[in-house]
């Protein structure tokens, strides 16, 4: 089966949380949104068909999760990942930031030190402050253009009493697709400090050739309870309003806590479509989802090239997975408010903006590449142009005022 990624998507007035809020967020409907993370291609048609065939029977009542789901799930993790796991440890969760709260919530106490890696996914600092712990930062270092792990920081803070580590892997918004040998480090260290790590792997199956999603618990038999996952195929497959995520925990106690806590909260019940969106995704869109990467891939390096080219005064990181473009654009001189400014007044495009990353993220955008790329050549020109038009600016500036000072000094 062939997949047109390049046909048009209209998903203006659909009630899109990226394409519907344009003028309420960047105060114009015309901007451009490739900021949010999900796609603007539509699902895998078996899941479209699924979902369907669900609407149609007409009675929308509770529902279950039946052992086929279950096996679905299992089955992808073997099959794609090499990662074979107890069917057991597997539990339902609305969505993966709620997954991270609660373990927050459950496996730390107030006022305890939660270490991120910064700059990252944003949620991670709400999903800590909010309930009442501190982060405590792992700024990454970018080597080689890429990010990587400083090891004596990140064992200074858990040597120094951190109790939970949330871990970002494949690593948002940088792309990083962490090592075995990375990841087995990390696992080693935590488990030598009694760290809790709690791993975000919805980017797992977004990974490109030459690099390899490592499951952490897969990192290293001897710390696998010391851990849990959190998965979800919403963001692979391009269904995020669809809610389904798992939370992987091989601990018993730790599962009982969580699966009580769900409860609690009434958050356990199965949403209705949930159960035929995940069989059909994980059962029948590998084709679609190796296409889909295709493509993606080829978005990347289109984006690359064309910042070289065009504004050669910013430096994209290539990413190893994910489909996000974080691009450094500190040679502009803008802070946080100067970016806003030129992406939303001026080339009237939104990408996400590098602070809310954390303060490693400023001078930084994050652009979203999964969409068609005739759309993606747009943003990237108007972004091109205005920065074009700021630097120049700044140039003539510059010129005149040394003129200005050559005649002060004749």
């Amino acid at each position: 089966m062939t997949f047109d990624f390049d046909r048009p998507v209209n998903r203006r007035g659909t009630l899109s949380y990226k394409w519907d809020q344009s003028e309420k967020l960047f105060g114009d409907p015309n901007v451009l949104p490739l900021w949010v993370a999900d796609m603007d291609f539509p699902c895998p048609p078996e899941v479209v068909d699924a979902v369907c065939r669900r609407a149609a029977e007409g009675v929308y009542g509770y529902t279950i999760r039946d052992e086929a789901c279950v096996q679905a799930v299992v089955g992808w993790l073997e099959r794609r990942h090499g990662w074979k796991i107890d069917p057991a440890w597997l539990v339902d969760s609305p969505g993966v930031v709620t997954s991270l709260g609660l373990a927050v919530e459950l496996f730390t106490r107030p006022g305890d030190r939660v270490i991120v890696q910064s700059p990252v996914y944003y949620p991670f600092y709400s999903v800590v402050r909010m309930n009442g712990r501190e982060v405590v930062r792992n700024p990454l270092v970018i080597r080689n253009g890429k990010y990587e792990v400083d090891w004596d920081h990140l064992e200074r803070l858990m040597r120094d009493g951190a109790a939970m580590m949330l871990l970002c892997s494949p690593h948002n918004p940088g792309g990083r697709v962490w090592t075995r040998e990375e990841l087995a480090r990390l696992g080693e260290m935590a488990g030598r400090y009694g760290v809790f790590i709690v791993s975000d792997e919805i980017h797992a199956d977004l990974v490109f050739p030459g690099h390899v999603h490592v499951p952490f618990p897969s990192a290293s038999a001897s710390f696998a309870e010391q851990c849990m996952v959190c998965i979800a195929p919403t963001k692979t497959f391009n269904m995020p309003g669809i809610q389904a995520s798992f939370a992987i925990i091989p601990d018993p106690d730790r599962r009982r806590q969580f699966e009580h806590r769900l409860r609690a909260l009434s958050l356990h019940m199965t949403p209705f479509f949930s159960p035929v969106a995940v069989k059909a995704a994980y059962t029948k869109g590998e084709a679609w989802l190796d296409a889909v990467l295709a493509y993606i891939r080829g978005n990347l390096d289109f984006a690359m090239a064309f910042l070289q080219e065009r504004l050669s005064e910013v430096r994209p990181m290539d990413p190893e997975g994910t489909y996000l473009l974080w691009v450094d654009c500190s040679a502009l001189g803008l802070g946080a408010a100067g970016m806003r400014d030129l992406m939303y007044r001026e080339a009237k495009v939104a990408f996400s903006e590098g602070s809310i990353f954390g303060p490693d993220g400023e001078g930084f955008v994050r652009i979203n590449v999964a969409c068609r790329r005739r759309l993606l050549a747009e943003a990237l020109e108007r972004f091109a142009a205005a920065a074009r038009r700021r630097l120049d600016g700044h140039a003539s500036a510059r010129a005149n005022a040394g003129k200005t000072d050559g005649s002060h000094g004749a």
